[in-house]
């Protein structure tokens, strides 16, 4: 690693900066990890789109549909793509914690910056919070990488800002990807943003939480590399426009995105987000692939209706 574990916070706060995007894994038509086809995405963003940092392995991932081995040679393929050009955030969320901390100390073993564990789902519980907090205490003892929190519906509850707050305490705990409405992440950041990076994965509010909530951090789903080309990084653009402070002429730049983000929430199949965007991902010229089952592939009507919206959109190839 390249901080001390008492220096986490200090790295992070330091590094941890810009846009990240949640990585896509790319499958061959026999549904094996397609490595090249991952290595040429992980090159193109980095080199083209000039993305900061990568979250590796996670919902976007699907992890979910991968053995812990493929998990672990994921982290390897992303660290050796990044190639120190860019930073690595590694999803090691599971149900188990023994795999989760598997999981974390090969990342810290194979040279990723950081970890990020998804709050675990508790079926039988009303109140979560001293559980929880347990549970991400026992983590961050077991291992000396930086950690981020991620607090989703999906666990079918969220972490309050005063759990976070608590939690922003543990020495490794260094940001935390929070899904949640905004009033609650605005609370994080005023009693926690001295502590922890605090971001969420709305690309829309991106701009806002920048000029508004003094973010530093994107922390990330698929937009990045979704709505920009190589000859057009709107994204980028109105990012660098923020942190350089013109911020009339970031809202112009990031409004202008509308068509683009219009097109790809229009034609999205409610139960298809993975297949969707790996096709999305075609039309740009990157390696989508297929979807492992359960996850459904998109129908010919759906890839057409897809096709015709990225043409109209306006984005620049």
């Amino acid at each position: 690693m390249k901080y001390a574990k008492k220096d986490a916070k200090a790295y992070a706060r330091q590094n941890m900066k810009g846009i990240w995007a949640a990585a896509l894994m790319p499958f061959t038509p026999t549904l094996a990890i397609d490595e090249d086809g991952f290595r040429q995405n992980m090159h193109h963003w980095i080199d083209d789109l000039k993305i900061d940092g990568f979250f590796v392995a996670g919902k976007q991932g699907e992890f979910f549909s991968m053995s812990i081995e493929e998990r672990k040679r994921n982290f390897e393929l992303a660290v050796d793509a990044a190639g120190g050009r860019a930073a690595t955030i590694m999803s090691c969320s599971d149900q188990n914690m023994d795999v989760v901390i598997e999981l974390a100390r090969h990342a810290q073993t194979v040279g990723a910056d950081y970890i990020v564990v998804h709050a675990p789902v508790l079926h039988f519980f009303k109140e979560q919070e001293q559980t929880v907090y347990e549970y991400y205490r026992t983590i961050a003892e077991k291992v000396d990488i930086g950690i981020a929190l991620w607090s989703h519906p999906d666990s079918g509850y969220l972490l309050s800002p005063e759990l976070c707050n608590r939690l922003a305490d543990i020495e490794n705990v260094v940001a935390i990807k929070y899904s949640v409405p905004r009033p609650m992440y605005a609370e994080l950041t005023r009693l926690a943003g001295d502590r922890i990076l605090v971001s969420t994965a709305s690309e829309e509010e991106w701009l806002d939480n920048i000029v508004e909530l003094s973010w530093q951090l994107y922390l990330c789903s698929s937009p990045p590399y979704l709505l920009q080309t190589a000859s057009d990084r709107r994204m980028r653009d109105y990012t660098d426009l923020a942190f350089a402070g013109e911020v009339d002429k970031a809202r112009a730049v990031r409004d202008s995105l509308q068509p683009v983000r219009d097109a790809l929430r229009s034609t999205r199949p409610p139960e298809k987000p993975h297949s969707h965007q790996k096709y999305w991902q075609e039309l740009l010229g990157q390696v989508g692939g297929r979807v492992r089952p359960p996850m459904l592939e998109l129908t010919e009507q759906e890839k057409a209706a897809s096709r015709a919206a990225f043409e109209a959109c306006g984005l620049r190839k």
